[in-house]
């Protein structure tokens, strides 16, 4: 017998077993005989018939099913083979099924998705485990679909449509049928909702709700991005209509019943292009010599009420979506911008922190409530960082926001020169304690008024940045323990970040021992300083940007959630989100609840906050990963100018089918792929993170600089593929 028919043969037989199981596991209260069981799965002709009688003795011998009469068969009933697990789609149309509480993910093979798309929730049977292989099983029943509208590309034919969808993972085409079309024509960009699969058919049913426009152009692409993670790009009519009869207007009996601030220094620290301001910083010397400082956020709660149809936006949108060339805010802009941004020379309500600080940045008091102020000043980080450098009056005209040089006060000046004193305590005390100090490079771009990539640069945080940083940490932290702390135990938002995954820090152990580099796993202490010390060294090296990126994904995600188990990152015990409610909701919710305990209020039914955390932490990821695919569009976009040029990069991936290679000058990363590479057949070394040429015996590795030329530029399908020229000797 060839091999080819021996495995056919084998493949057949795993076929009826599975079969069998499934039949039997579906109903375990019933038993069936041979024939009831070849017409459930399908099997007709002799031979067939012949294997699965075969089987049916052969899984009664081995006790793994059990013969309750003559020739009638049953499960065993103690085996759970069902469970409700959430799709995850791979790049070959196979899946893998995450069920929480499980080690090993279930392999879906494509033949056995019953129309499960990624990410749905699903009923998975997992067929009996056989000894060295891989747990897999089959899909019985979606339980929720995670989405119903995807984007995709028009294939107009003559009475109907087929929508070819741009996520790789959707791994079917969508019937339109022509009323069902629209205003599209072929080749648009648009989003599609699936209404139906009727069975017997290769494609779902489906209607096209929005023409985005045509692909490649740049309001097309970023609408795509939002529309690929359900975001919205603006707000319902109703929404702004509701928003623009607000009264925000300042009253004289509102003010009473809060602390009044309007006399103290207070002013704003942001980027230079900010547009809402939602953070304040006052300054007051003491008549101790200690320095009473106030952390004031913009009072949103106070106009956004709750069961209001802004709320309700609000709560759905959960926070604001910075994408490279625009801000999709949480709050239409009579709030955002108006009515809460702390501008200078404006009455403004806001929620405070105060505390009274000592010269060593020792707590001595707190206070927590409503107040008002009046902004004197607005700083760009550029000014600020420029008053920390030079302990300087006059900030020079080319790094100012303003028009014209500008003197700032000897009190201003002295405020913020003693506030970054402060910070940077407090800082040090909170590396001390243990708190993980990943300073990431940002990718940014200069754009012209066409929004096109002129430029790429790099945003790093400098001790201005770090100054606002650590008051704002400051604040979040307290906040959390004043509830946190209080006995009994109150219902409360938490943002809490959980220890690293062990296996991802062994695996980075692994990649950067390859450049002399290692961590030590002594205790949870150790890890983190030995995780500070990596990244302090790696600062300005090759492969500073690869051990970021991969030190930040040994990390647990951080989320909200009403159960606290502390801020690993951060080492807070207590840890919230209260400084930014103009763009997070779960901000909105802590200062609500902030104030309901201030009025002595009884602590609300966790489960209804729970259930807000979870979709305030589901919307922030989505909106974090639309803001990476937007920085991958634009650096895309930026490269298609560039196609001639010789680059120098780093290899930051590779895997079996070619390496990743990051551009050091722009951070923009591309694909080589392995039948690209000339010269050589090339294999891929899993352990060592390479791939190895068969002739030559050529290595490619992990953090080896080459020098690569694009390729192909796919602004559609965001992807980016390299050529390679050589290793950069």
């Amino acid at each position: 017998m060839s091999k080819k028919n021996k495995k056919s043969k084998n493949h057949r037989k795993n076929e009826i077993t599975k079969g069998i199981f499934t039949v039997l596991e579906k109903e375990q209260d019933k038993s069936f005989n041979y024939k009831q069981i070849a017409a459930k799965i399908g099997v007709t002709d002799a031979h067939d018939r012949n294997l699965l009688i075969k089987k049916l003795v052969q899984l009664k011998e081995t006790k793994r099913i059990i013969e309750v009469s003559r020739g009638s068969y049953k499960a065993i009933a103690s085996t759970k083979t069902y469970h409700t697990g959430t799709v995850d789609i791979t790049g070959r149309g196979n899946a893998y099924i995450v069920i929480e509480g499980m080690d090993d993910d279930v392999f879906v093979p494509f033949n056995k998705l019953k129309k499960a798309f990624h990410k749905d929730i699903v009923e998975v049977y997992i067929f009996p485990k056989r000894k060295g292989k891989k747990l897999e099983g089959e899909i019985t029943k979606i339980v929720e679909r995670h989405k119903k509208e995807f984007v995709g590309i028009v294939d107009m034919q003559k009475t109907f449509a087929f929508i070819r969808p741009t996520d790789f993972r959707m791994y079917t085409d969508i019937f339109v049928s022509q009323d069902k079309i629209g205003k599209a024509t072929d080749g648009d960009k648009v989003i599609v909702e699936i209404t139906e699969w009727p069975d017997g058919r290769d494609s779902p049913f489906g209607k096209i709700t929005e023409v985005l426009g045509k692909p490649g152009e740049h309001n097309t692409e970023i609408h795509s991005i939002l529309a690929e993670y359900g975001l919205p790009y603006e707000f319902p009519a109703e929404i702004e209509r509701f928003a623009s009869h607000l009264d925000t207007s300042i009253k004289a009996d509102d003010i009473a019943k809060r602390r009044d601030m309007r006399d103290t220094l207070t002013f704003t620290i942001d980027p230079k292009d900010a547009k809402d301001f939602d953070d304040a910083l006052s300054f007051k010397v003491l008549e101790n010599g200690n320095f009473e400082i106030g952390i004031h956020i913009a009072d949103v709660s106070h106009y956004l009420q709750e069961g209001t149809i802004l709320d309700d936006e609000a709560y759905n949108r959960a926070t604001s979506v910075y994408l490279v060339d625009r801000v999709v805010p949480m709050l239409p802009e009579v709030l955002s911008n108006n009515a809460c941004s702390l501008r200078p020379n404006e009455e403004k309500y806001t929620f405070s922190a105060i505390f009274e600080l000592d010269a060593q940045a020792n707590i001595k008091n707190q206070w927590f409530g409503r107040t008002v102020i009046n902004s004197n000043e607005r700083f760009a980080y550029e000014e600020a960082q420029y008053i920390i450098e030079n302990e300087d009056e006059n900030i020079p005209e080319d790094i100012s926001i303003r028009a014209s040089a500008y003197s700032v006060s000897k009190e201003v000046v002295n405020a913020i020169l003693i506030l970054d004193k402060l910070a940077k305590i407090m800082r040090s005390s909170r590396m001390q304690d243990g708190a993980i100090s990943f300073d990431k490079v940002e990718v940014r771009f200069n754009l012209n008024d066409k929004s096109e990539p002129t430029g790429v640069y790099f945003k790093e945080a400098k001790a201005a940045n770090k100054l606002i940083e650590e008051f704002m940490l400051l604040a979040n932290k307290k906040v959390a323990e004043f509830i946190g702390k209080q006995k009994p135990t109150k219902t409360f938002i938490y943002r809490i970040h959980d220890n690293p995954n062990e296996d991802k820090l062994m695996a980075l152990n692994g990649i950067i021992s390859k450049f002399g580099h290692k961590l030590d796993f002594k205790d949870k202490k150790s890890i983190s300083a030995s995780l500070n010390q990596l990244l302090e060294d790696v600062k300005g090296k090759k492969e500073q940007n690869l051990v970021d990126t991969l030190a930040i994904r040994t990390m647990s995600k951080a989320v909200y959630t009403t159960n606290n188990i502390g801020h690993y990152g951060l080492a807070f015990d207590y840890y919230s989100h209260f400084t930014s409610p103009i763009r997070r909701y779960p901000d909105v919710m802590v200062h609500r609840l902030l104030q309901h305990y201030l009025d002595n209020g009884e602590t609300p039914k966790a489960e209804i906050f729970e259930e807000k955390c979870k979709h305030s932490s589901n919307m922030e990821y989505l909106a974090s990963s639309a803001e990476r695919d937007s920085i991958k569009y634009m650096q895309i976009k930026f490269m298609q100018d560039h196609e001639n040029r010789e680059f120098v990069g780093v290899i930051s991936g590779v895997t079996e089918w070619g390496i990743y290679v990051e551009i050091i000058e722009n951070k923009c990363e591309g694909m080589v792929r392995i039948r690209d590479i000339k010269g050589d057949y090339y294999n891929f070394d899993q352990k060592e993170y390479a791939i190895v040429g068969e002739r030559t015996k050529k290595i490619y590795t992990l953090g080896d600089e080459v020098i690569v030329t694009v390729k192909n530029s796919d602004l559609v399908k965001r992807h980016l593929d390299f050529s390679l020229i050589g290793k950069n000797e």
